[in-house]
């Protein structure tokens, strides 16, 4: 019964130690750029006459999209520049070439009157065509100038009536001016040729697709948009992968970007200097149908072919991006001018697709490269485990020890006192 009591009585010490060393995370940062210039956010809505369907909880998609916004305006930061453009909401005639041309900008981009921007969205109603690939090139004027974020967010329920001016061209032609600016784009209820253009538009500037079929699932999706716009702005490097460690790229801190054929293994050195930690992490995308399970492998081996550490993920066909990631510390030299180490970093998927699917271009893939302090000091997690809780760990110990003998001592004094009464 004493060993129990001096048994529960160590655990309960080292629970609240364990609690106390997670309350005081110690995490290092790798430094993220940050943009002087205010976030720019383009709101383009789909204003076109099939906005009339009521199919979302019970009333049409532009009562839901007005709902939406008006929420979002409440929720948008300070610092965020917002605007808001239209697309069909002025021309109800047959004429396609007028039609082609029906985009406008309700709200300008800049400094938000939520007052303002609300009575402007009130005012819409749906009219007529859907020319996305117009109003994208406009909306990317909208945002033109300065080096902060710049953000449009699509959202329409069709895809586009205006071709030959195909929107996935004109986000590529937008992409290529190298001007930072992402295209996120919504779906309300989509169909499949819907879902493949607006999904077409998102990747070619490095931005997200989402289906949404309730007016809660837009507003949240759309706050999590412009909120991201007020993120730091990093831009990704585009790099290209070798075959092999001997041919491989090095690189240096920061985020790159790069294309992976299916069950393609790429290649990139970093140097490690010592008393330095490598953190990678790499997350590939599925930019196509692809067929479950599969996964990602992410390894560190030196120049000889050494396995040194490994990250790995398996997905199964319920998200289109899988992501790893691992840590390497390089241990002090006692040498002034002891050489880097060159770490290789081999990059390996096995996903696989149905016929008919193509295999070309690779598939998109996203790498981080932190080149960080070595662990060396109490507060840093990855030396210690606990953070800042290392010492407050030994102490909550000794003392749930001490607690432990007492608690016995009194135990048996108090047997004693029985047995002798």
């Amino acid at each position: 019964m004493i060993t129990r009591t001096r048994l529960a009585a160590g655990a309960c010490a080292l629970l609240a130690a364990l609690a106390a060393g997670m309350a005081f995370p110690a995490g290092a940062s790798a430094g993220e750029p940050t943009g002087e210039d205010a976030p720019k956010v383009d709101l383009v809505l789909d204003v076109s006459g099939s906005m009339r369907t009521r199919d979302i909880d019970g009333g049409t998609r532009m009562a839901a999209a007005k709902q939406a916004f008006n929420e979002v305006l409440d929720a948008t930061p300070e610092e965020v520049q917002l605007g808001i453009r239209t697309l069909g909401a002025d021309y109800p005639g047959d004429d396609r070439k007028t039609g082609c041309k029906d985009t406008a900008q309700l709200y300008p981009v800049g400094p938000l009157d939520r007052t303002e921007a609300k009575t402007a969205v009130a005012t819409l109603s749906p009219t007529g065509w859907t020319p996305i690939g117009p109003a994208l090139l406009k909306a990317a004027d909208d945002l033109d100038g300065g080096d902060g974020s710049k953000r449009i967010v699509l959202i329409s329920d069709g895809e586009d009536t205006c071709a030959p001016l195909d929107p996935c061209e004109v986000a590529r032609e937008i992409a290529a001016k190298g001007i930072g600016l992402t295209i996120d784009t919504l779906g309300l209820v989509p169909n499949t040729k819907m879902r493949r253009q607006l999904s077409c538009i998102a990747e070619a500037t490095g931005g997200t697709y989402t289906s949404v079929e309730h007016t809660d699932e837009l507003t949240d999706k759309v706050n999590q948009l412009v909120d991201r716009a007020a993120d730091p702005v990093v831009t990704p490097v585009a790099t290209e992968g070798a075959d092999a460690c001997a041919k491989a790229p090095t690189l240096k801190s920061g985020l790159y970007t790069d294309r992976e054929e299916f069950g393609q293994q790429r290649w990139y050195r970093v140097d490690v200097e010592p008393g330095q930690e490598l953190r990678a992490s790499v997350s590939v995308g599925a930019d196509r149908a692809v067929n479950p399970s599969y996964g990602v492998l992410l390894r560190a081996v030196t120049v000889h072919g050494r396995e040194i550490v490994r990250g790995e993920a398996a997905g199964n066909g319920r998200t289109d991006v899988l992501s790893t990631g691992l840590r390497y510390p390089k241990a002090e030299s006692d040498e002034d001018d002891a050489p880097a180490e060159a770490v290789c970093l081999q990059v390996t998927n096995s996903f696989s697709v149905a016929n008919g699917v193509k295999t070309t271009p690779g598939l998109p893939l996203e790498l981080t490269v932190d080149l960080v302090d070595g662990p060396g000091d109490s507060d840093d997690v990855a030396a210690f485990g606990l953070g800042r809780g290392w010492w407050l760990l030994g102490l909550l110990v000794l003392v749930g020890f001490v607690a432990g003998l007492l608690w016995g001592w009194l135990s048996r004094w108090r047997f004693a006192i029985w047995r002798t009464n």
